[in-house]
């Protein structure tokens, strides 16, 4: 993959050693439309990864998600389809933003990672989502 491709669709980590993020390793070989993908948890507890497939809907999907969370509102990324989901409460169980990792229709395994990210994730994301958009998307087919 070229090395000035944007990799980082979604980088939320805190000092607390928590982590998750959405990678893009680069283009399927095998499907024009989609971008091959995996989201990484970290933990001081527990750590894994997921492979996940993104597509022009589902980045819109996030930019959706994006402006309901600075609406203050909680969102859901990829609820309903096929693979995992993200969702993102901003008052967690643990009176602090989590993030929850779900694979329902894979492993069955639901991961909740509460974590404070820096105050301007949200802009920061957006920048994040345009540079993968930009870069990414002509070279897609529909």
């Amino acid at each position: 993959m070229d090395d000035e491709a944007p990799r980082d669709l979604i980088s939320l980590a805190d000092d607390e050693g928590n982590s998750v993020t959405v990678n893009i390793l680069g283009r399927n070989p095998r499907w024009t439309a989609g971008l091959d993908a995996e989201i990484v948890v970290k933990t001081p507890f527990v750590s894994g990864r997921i492979d996940l497939a993104l597509y022009v809907s589902r980045l819109k999907g996030w930019a959706d998600a994006l402006d309901r969370l600075d609406a203050g509102e909680d969102a859901a990324w990829m609820e309903m389809s096929r693979g995992p989901s993200i969702f993102i409460q901003l008052a967690g169980e643990r009176d602090c933003p989590e993030v929850v990792v779900e694979d329902e229709s894979g492993s069955m395994v639901t991961v909740r990672v509460p974590l404070i990210p820096p105050d301007n994730w949200i802009a920061d994301h957006r920048q994040r989502l345009r540079q993968v958009m930009d870069y990414w998307v002509p070279m897609l087919s529909d």
